[in-house]
């Protein structure tokens, strides 16, 4: 246990990066900006001259408290209806950017690990879906209502099936502790004190057309370092829970960190995450001997070996 937090204290690093040549965040930050503007610009054919006058104009400066988003943002929580909603778009996004490799074996293989491991979260009011995208970035993303996307990049780097499901483990804690839709619900606190006003897309679907800009931001910068943490603590948890070697995640940051440093694929890594040595610290404090007895499986010989 000792010996393994001491490598980890030089390793511990996170996933997010670009891929040599481009930066993926802005990217698909460009992209959504683009289709709230083309939204913003087209008005149904029906909707009256007056209406499309005022959906296009700012609020009042006197009506700056919108009191019902207040409400939602203080007392309120998504339905997993609408986790969906808004998991889909994000995901869609990210796609459009980046689409996925064209391997189905790969694909389902991903799948059924990762909807193992979702079973140990206690989420199951939510449908999962995984995939691996095409590109040579090494990062990964969750999105909410069970959206889980890796790069091919990050799958060359994993050894065997546990290091697999330590990486899905961390994507599922993100969204089974809901931590893309508090920040989504604090730009919405923000929204209904009148700081965000005008800023909103039209389209049919509010729920989704309010946040997706956000959604956008919360990929390209990353979430703050407690939900980092907590993320590495729960994602250890599941996957040890699913009956693997729950240092499957560790392996891989440590991995991770024997990159060069000025490996263009994890540009943005300290950038957008806690310092490892921070990220050690709180892991090895959260942990403290609790995995000393826990007894898990590789499985290398069942792991699907990328083309």
């Amino acid at each position: 246990m000792k010996f393994k937090l001491m490598v980890l204290a030089v390793s511990l690093v996170s996933f997010s990066g670009v891929a040599a040549g481009f930066d993926f965040g802005k990217l698909l930050e460009e992209r959504i900006s683009k289709e709230l503007n083309k939204d913003k610009q087209t008005q149904p054919a029906d909707q009256p001259p007056a209406a499309q006058s005022a959906a296009a104009s700012p609020p009042p400066a006197n009506q700056k408290i919108d009191a019902r988003q207040l409400g939602f943002a203080l007392f309120g929580d998504y339905s997993p209806e609408e986790e969906d909603r808004i998991g889909r778009q994000i995901a869609g996004n990210l796609l459009g950017a980046v689409p996925l490799v064209r391997d189905d074996k790969l694909q389902h293989y991903v799948n059924l690990v990762g909807n193992w491991v979702a079973l140990q979260s206690g989420r199951q009011d939510i449908a999962w879906h995984f995939g691996v995208l095409d590109t040579e970035d090494i990062n990964a993303f969750a999105a909410p209502g069970g959206y889980i996307l890796l790069t091919k990049g990050l799958y060359r780097l994993l050894n065997n099936e546990a290091e697999l499901a330590g990486v899905l483990g961390h994507e599922i804690a993100h969204v089974t502790k809901k931590h893309h839709l508090k920040v989504l619900k604090q730009s919405s606190l923000i929204g209904a004190l009148g700081q965000a006003a005008g800023k909103k897309a039209q389209g049919s679907d509010p729920v989704v057309q309010n946040l997706i800009g956000n959604g956008a931001e919360i990929m390209a910068r990353g979430l703050d370092k407690n939900a980092e943490y907590e993320a590495d603590r729960v994602g250890m948890v599941f996957a040890a829970r699913a009956g693997y070697d729950p240092w499957g995640l560790p392996t891989v940051l440590q991995d991770m960190a024997a990159l060069p440093a000025k490996d263009g694929r994890t540009s943005l890594l300290y950038k957008t995450h806690p310092h490892p040595a921070d990220r050690l610290a709180a892991l090895g404090e959260a942990v403290d001997g609790r995995f000393d007895n826990v007894s898990g499986k590789d499985l290398d010989t069942r792991f699907y070996r990328i083309r």
